[in-house]
C-alpha cells in the first residue's frame, strides 16, 4: 500500500471515529499530494519518496507557525498546530540526530572524497539526497561544514 492509499484509509478511519484534530491534518496532507500530483509536468502517481517530501514540508511549516503562535502568546492555535505537525510526523521516517547524522555525513564524505571547504557544494547536493526527510537541512549543513573545516 503507497503512503498516498494508507492516508486515505486513515481519513476514512478519523471521520468514522469524528476525531476532528486529526481529520484536519490528513485532509491537509491529502490536499497536498493531490496538488502535487495533478501539476503541470508531474506524473499521475507519486512515489512514497516525493510524498514524504511533501509532508515533511507541511510538518516543517507548522512548526514554524506554531513558534510565531507560541511567540504571541496563543495558546490554542499552538496547541493547534502542534497537535497537526505529530500527525504529519507519524508518516514521516526516523529522523536522524546526533551522533548517527553525524556518521551518516561522514561516510558520505568520505564516499565523495571531499578534502576541502571547497567541496561542500558537491557534498551538500549529495546529502541532502540521501538524508531527504531524515534529517534538517540545516543541521546537515552545520554537520557538513564542521566536518569538512577540520581538514
Amino acid at each position: 500500500m503507497s503512503l498516498f492509499e494508507q492516508i486515505s484509509e486513515d481519513l476514512k478511519g478519523a471521520m468514522k471515529a469524528r476525531n476532528k484534530e486529526r481529520l484536519e491534518a490528513l485532509r491537509n496532507i491529502k490536499k497536498a499530494l493531490l496538488e502535487a500530483r495533478s501539476a503541470k509536468g508531474a506524473g499521475s502517481e507519486l512515489t512514497d519518496g516525493e510524498s514524504v517530501k511533501i509532508i515533511a514540508k507541511l510538518a516543517k511549516q507548522g512548526t514554524d507557525s506554531a513558534a510565531i503562535y507560541k511567540e504571541q502568546d496563543r495558546g490554542e492555535l499552538y496547541s493547534q498546530e502542534m497537535g497537526q505537525v505529530s500527525v504529519y510526523k507519524e508518516y514521516l521516517p526516523e529522523m536522524l540526530s546526533g551522533d548517527a547524522l553525524e556518521k551518516a555525513v561522514k561516510t558520505i564524505i568520505d564516499k565523495s572524497g571531499a578534502t576541502s571547504m571547497k567541496d561542500m557544494g558537491r557534498v551538500m547536493g549529495v546529502t541532502s539526497k540521501e538524508l531527504a526527510g531524515k534529517a534538517e537541512g540545516s543541521e546537515i549543513a552545520a554537520i557538513v561544514k564542521r566536518l569538512l573545516s577540520s581538514f
